[in-house]
């Protein structure tokens, strides 16, 4: 059976990634993390291969209370064969990608830190123990193309920007470490391309000019880059099609 994390399973790339695996393979099992599971899809909810854990990334005690759970739910040796990031924060009722230099909120930025990069490395750390088993394994973090400091050319969208580059060291960092410990890995940024969903409906209007994916096909796209991964692969950032984007 294969075993797979993936956090932010109720957002729409997070569900319709888990939607897909246990899908297509019926010897995939997935651990999915949300804020509350309840508000998880309705197909999630009730399929025997899924089992949903509550998780808050801006919990500091979030991690500690998946670890706890993993282990009466997963022999260490057995492990997890891959872990998906797929939280992410944009907006909120009280936050708004900023325009300018003025809209900063020491808020804002912290919790988008919190959901879109800070969660991702104490999940790391707290799946660490189910790292460790010697058949390769995928840690991949869905970031975003706008959290490439090569390619910002329209400036804006600080907090989001900003932590989704740090997202990205996070990769870099672990890509480095990680392979020392839990080896054989691929440790990647992948942009999941502009997908319609809860994160991306304010902003309708500017995406009739962009190439938009349903939640479906982004998962399928997605799916198709992480099937092919290999050592080699460790360290990158990678865009839905494959190819590889700019740090």
């Amino acid at each position: 059976m294969k075993q797979v994390v993936i956090a932010g399973v109720s957002g729409a790339i997070g569900g319709a990634l888990a939607s897909r695996l246990l899908e297509r393979d019926s010897q995939t099992r997935v651990i999915g993390l949300c804020r509350d599971p309840e508000n998880a899809p309705d197909a999630l909810r009730s399929h025997q291969r899924i089992t949903l854990l509550p998780w808050d990334a801006e919990s500091s005690a979030a991690p500690g209370a998946i670890a706890e759970a993993l282990e009466s739910l997963l022999n260490r040796e057995e492990g997890v064969d891959s872990f998906i990031y797929a939280a992410g924060l944009l907006h909120g009722p009280d936050m708004f990608p900023e325009k300018r230099l003025e809209d900063l909120d020491p808020q804002s930025m912290a919790r988008a830190f919190a959901v879109n990069a800070t969660g991702f490395g104490l999940l790391t750390q707290a799946l660490l123990p189910w790292l460790r088993h010697r058949a390769f394994k995928r840690v991949v973090a869905i970031s975003a193309k706008v959290g490439s400091i090569t390619d910002n050319g329209f400036g804006g969208w600080y907090a989001y920007r900003s932590s989704k580059a740090a997202l990205n060291m996070l990769v870099r960092n672990l890509s480095i470490e990680l392979p020392r410990r839990c080896k054989p890995l691929a440790c990647v940024s992948l942009h999941p391309g502009t997908t319609e969903s809860a994160l991306s409906e304010p902003f309708s209007q500017s995406l009739a000019k962009l190439n938009v994916h349903t939640p479906e096909e982004t998962a399928t796209n997605l799916l198709e880059v992480l099937d092919g991964l290999g050592e080699d692969d460790n360290g990158k950032f990678l865009s839905w099609d494959g190819t590889e984007l700019p740090w």
